[in-house]
């Protein structure tokens, strides 16, 4: 017998501006070409929000406030590709495995998700500091060789009020789910996943980043008007293939202290030129 399947699909699309000027020009289609891509690469944890109604169908609703998800970004996605979404229940659990492909046959995104506290979630190392700090006027850059590993990065805080649920929901994640845009709405999942390259910025200068994989495990839902507290805890920053890479923990608490989600995050802060791959 075959395992339960699930499969949707739908256009990416890029939901802000094709400018150079947003806060990661990777994201636009000038910026993207000079780094040798053949259009603008769509936000990471905005294709993987594409994934939601998929899992919905899949685990239902507690997975908004007691479920985890890992995934893992192979290939960009460009506005206009057709992604198929596919979840397939695993053979031994109750978890499922996520797939984004388009329409060259191409896997773009893997993952796997599951209800309950995920096999890593003791892994996550909680920032001892989460007092919010305002964004500084001159930010440090992120370096290999400066950055120290292994500290906490500034806090910030923001209320998820309806201005910002309104406009998440109508242009960077487009959904007609009533927990999303109804009266009693609840934050999408990838504003969640959004906050680790938020915290990155609040803390570093960063030009140009490319999120390349996470980890998120689901603690409580956030209402509208929930006031959000992150904080980030730095694992390690390392060079791969010419890419610089940091690997930091986030914590998003409410004005309680009560946990909302924990993350584990990998990105590129600094992309290699098509020089600098050439040489490998």
């Amino acid at each position: 017998m075959k395992n339960p399947t699930i499969k949707n699909s739908i256009i990416a699309y890029l939901g802000h501006e094709d400018s150079p000027d947003i806060s990661n020009p990777i994201h636009s289609t000038e910026v993207a070409q000079a780094y040798g891509f053949k259009g603008p690469l769509v936000g990471g944890v905005t294709v993987w929000g594409w994934a939601t109604e998929t899992i919905l169908q899949a685990l239902g609703e507690k997975w908004l406030d007691s479920g985890w998800a890992e995934y893992s970004f192979r290939q960009p996605t460009f506005p206009g590709d057709k992604l198929s979404i596919q979840a397939t229940q695993n053979n031994s659990t109750n978890n499922w495995t996520i797939e984004m492909i388009n329409e060259f046959n191409v896997v773009c995104v893997t993952g796997e998700v599951g209800v309950g506290n995920a096999p890593w979630e003791k892994e996550f190392i909680k920032p001892t500091s989460m007092t919010p700090k305002s964004e500084i006027k001159t930010k440090p850059s992120l370096s290999l060789d400066e950055t120290p590993k292994h500290t906490d990065w500034n806090a910030m805080q923001v209320t998820f009020d309806n201005e910002l649920a309104s406009e998440f929901t109508t242009v960077k994640q487009i959904t007609t789910n009533p927990l999303f845009i109804g009266e009693s709405k609840i934050a999408h999942p990838s504003w969640i996943a959004g906050w680790a390259e938020q915290l990155m910025r609040h803390n570093f200068d960063i030009p140009t980043s490319m999120h390349t994989k996470s980890r998120v495990q689901h603690r409580q839902s956030v209402p509208e008007g929930t006031t959000v507290i992150g904080g980030a805890h730095i694992l390690d920053i390392y060079e791969r293939k010419a890419h610089h890479f940091v690997n930091f923990d986030v914590l998003l608490q409410d004005s309680s202290g009560s946990d909302i989600a924990q993350l584990r995050h990998w990105t590129i802060f600094k992309i290699a030129t098509e020089e600098e791959r050439a040489k490998l």
